[in-house]
């Protein structure tokens, strides 16, 4: 049994007066809806940075796909939404190996499946299965790629990450960063970065502030404001991106 079925003891919480569970694997889970919410696979990073000299492990996209298929398999979803940014650039899909494009086609043809536009994915691979969507409107919960602030608003794209201070140590996480009236996603990707939810960008989305809700190894952890720190330097510069977070 995969660690991704809500358990009494996952946190919750609440937004826009809908009860979610963030879930340890990366994915957002509306029970009342089935609905399940995945966010920045990347699929084909590995093979974009390759092509560009950077020799990367190719098995990003396969390893991704393992987490989404074991979500699917746990929850039994009626609905998944892929928030954009899931293929890293326009041309991941002629380089996705066939058995990884069998095994894509297999989840689209398991439950409804939306393939949200984003900044690196604007056209959906339409010989995949799924269907396209800009902005997906759901009571009162809206679905985007790029987050605007709004009351109800489920975005990605920023890949939030928290720093947190405690016992002595700092543990870097990805998280899923809320205020209660908006969410943003982390990335599922096995080779995204992430950026401090400390970072202006944030304060662009959540103008009072927010909390994080860090993913650890079998379940997610509400972090408040007084435990979270920003990112070092390295030579003066800022340490956002980083990859191969746990």
């Amino acid at each position: 049994m995969t660690s991704a079925a809500p358990q009494p003891s996952q946190t919750l919480l609440h937004l826009a007066g809908e009860l979610l569970t963030p879930l340890p694997e990366g994915g957002l889970w509306w029970a009342d809806r089935r609905l399940l919410v995945v966010s920045d696979l990347h699929l084909e990073k590995g093979s974009n940075y390759a092509a560009a000299g950077q020799m990367l492990p190719p098995y990003d996209t396969g390893a991704t796909l393992a987490r989404v298929e074991a979500l699917c398999a746990a929850l039994r979803p009626e609905t998944v939404i892929s928030l954009g940014d899931s293929f890293h650039d326009r041309h991941s899909e002629t380089r996705l190996p066939a058995p990884y494009a069998e095994r894509i086609r297999a989840l689209t043809a398991a439950q409804d499946w939306v393939w949200v536009e984003g900044n690196h994915d604007p056209d959906p691979p339409a010989h995949l299965g799924g269907r396209a969507a800009k902005v997906l409107q759901l009571g009162p919960l809206v679905f985007r790629h790029e987050p605007t602030g709004e009351v109800g608003e489920v975005a990605g794209h920023l890949h939030p990450v928290a720093k947190v201070a405690g016992r002595g140590r700092t543990v870097r996480r990805r998280c899923f960063a809320s205020d209660g009236a908006r969410l943003v996603m982390p990335a599922m990707g096995a080779f995204a970065g992430g950026l401090n939810i400390l970072d202006a960008a944030f304060g662009a989305v959540f103008p009072e502030g927010c909390m994080a809700f860090a993913i650890g190894e079998a379940r997610v952890y509400g972090v408040g404001a007084g435990n979270l720190v920003p990112d070092g330097k390295i030579g003066g510069v800022p340490v956002r991106l980083r990859r191969g977070l746990r």
